[in-house]
């Protein structure tokens, strides 16, 4: 069992012993420290806070435990209930909130749960607000409040048909010519939030609306993660009901999945690529995604005259290099995507609309769509390694051995070739090394990946 504490939040596995696991008392501990560190961010100002969760079996114990902390620490609470990380996001925002935290541990099976914390601006915290957050916690430095100044709980239910809204009203999504179309979709949201908010969508889109895994009552069908070895019984749906697409996200619906009329997968690296083909094809801009995504993003931006910019991994570090290069989209090749007209936060819903859209303005198939992009393929391996290897040093010679090859190192290392690359990043959990490269072929991409396993092995023998 495991808890890992990052500057994001707190996650791990649900039960066993505190400080080893995600328990109550580190679910207090942490919910505390975050209403703490916002009272002192805010001084003199009466704080209210945005809580939502996904539909893991845990999700209502967490956030009772988590509202609770906070009116004790006198706090006030705006509680969406079943909701979704970019809702919350929304949500904090319009209710001119202080912070938000929604209760989920995003593509991670449903034994699992976390606390991710967000901001006055309704994003994720930055590293010095985690690092403080994650130090009251551990040393227990905060205080309650008396009994006249405990915070309210007020519960609103109203928030995932603002956020379909807000999207609806988009200048990029085009209702009219996906009510033309009369798609026919089948829906895997793996049995969490996504099976209530998606067919909100589509319903004011025109388009049937195929369910499978939308029962929020019951666990997660299959392993929530969206990837292709996890949707067998989608792509074999959209086969069965003779649908014109499958769409699959994770349990708090920031990460979005297409599957193709002939139930194959479209690629979860090229579903912002299809959706920045979509606004770039109206106004060119700029794009950024993270140093693990697919060059075809970089190819099909310059392509319309714009320029695309890679980050450090992790949505913060997107965000950050969006606001400074002003661009239109981004995300990560996870199937995030970020929309910063709607918001600075990952979103399948505004990532659907847009698909559709693209979709039924070129009048053309999903599987033809696939075909315009250039083709690349992905190969993600790790490395497990001694616990006493210093891997910053091991990382400073692969390095130095691609030096002529000008490799970037703002995120692990980075090494670009002529039609492929290959990145490694250290775990900051476990002592392994995340080894992510991409190629013209699957053979080409694992060569590359297996010669880097290879350098390694050779550096630590």
């Amino acid at each position: 069992m495991t808890i890992i504490s990052s500057i994001s939040g707190i996650r791990g596995t649900i039960g066993g012993k505190v400080n080893d696991n995600l328990t109550p008392v580190d679910a207090v501990a942490y919910a505390a420290a975050y209403g703490t560190h916002l009272i002192n961010k805010f001084p003199n100002k009466v704080i209210n806070v945005v809580i939502g969760r996904d539909a893991r079996p845990s999700g209502p114990m967490i956030q009772n435990l988590v509202t609770n902390t906070l009116i004790g620490i006198g706090i006030n609470c705006i509680d969406l209930g079943l909701s979704t990380t970019p809702t919350v996001e929304i949500a904090v925002v319009n209710e001119n909130a202080s912070g938000g935290i929604i209760i989920t541990a995003s593509h991670n099976p449903d034994h699992w749960n976390a606390l991710k914390l967000l901001n006055e601006k309704g994003e994720f915290i930055d590293e010095v607000d985690g690092n403080n957050i994650a130090s009251l916690a551990a040393n227990y430095d905060f205080d309650f409040c008396n009994y006249k100044n405990i915070g309210s709980i007020t519960n609103v239910d109203s928030y995932m048909d603002f956020h379909v809204n807000m999207v609806l009203k988009l200048s990029c999504v085009n209702i009219e010519s996906i009510k033309n179309s009369n798609f026919s979709v089948v829906i895997d949201a793996v049995n969490s939030s996504g099976g209530i908010i998606i067919p909100k969508l589509l319903n004011k889109l025109g388009v049937k609306c195929i369910k499978l895994f939308c029962d929020v009552n019951k666990n997660f069908q299959h392993n929530p993660e969206p990837l292709e070895e996890n949707l067998s019984e989608l792509s074999n749906t959209v086969l069965k009901k003779n649908a014109d697409m499958g769409i699959a996200v994770d349990p708090d619906v920031d990460r979005l999945a297409f599957i193709d009329e002939n139930g194959k997968m479209f690629g979860e690296e090229y579903s912002l690529v299809a959706c920045a083909d979509h606004l770039l094809s109206k106004s060119t801009g700029n794009t950024v995604s993270n140093l693990s995504s697919s060059m075809a993003l970089k190819i099909l931006t310059e392509k319309y005259g714009g320029k695309y910019y890679s980050s450090a991994v992790g949505e913060v570090n997107v965000v950050e290099l969006m606001k400074k290069h002003d661009a239109i989209i981004g995300g990560e090749g996870n199937g995030g995507i970020i929309l910063p007209e709607l918001h600075y936060g990952r979103d399948a819903i505004v990532g659907i609309a847009i698909f559709l859209s693209l979709l039924s303005e070129r009048k053309i198939k999903v599987s033809e769509l696939k075909k315009s992009y250039p083709n690349f393929y992905m190969s993600k391996n790790k490395i497990s390694l001694d616990k006493q290897i210093n891997i910053d040093d091991l990382l400073r010679k692969i390095k130095d051995h691609y030096i002529d090859y000008n490799p970037i190192s703002i995120d692990g290392i980075k090494i670009n070739f002529e039609n492929s690359w290959v990145h490694l990043r250290k775990s900051n959990t476990e002592p392994i090394i995340r080894i992510y490269s991409e190629a013209q072929s699957k053979n080409d991409a694992k060569n590359l990946s297996d010669k880097l396993i290879r350098e390694i092995n050779k550096i630590i023998s």
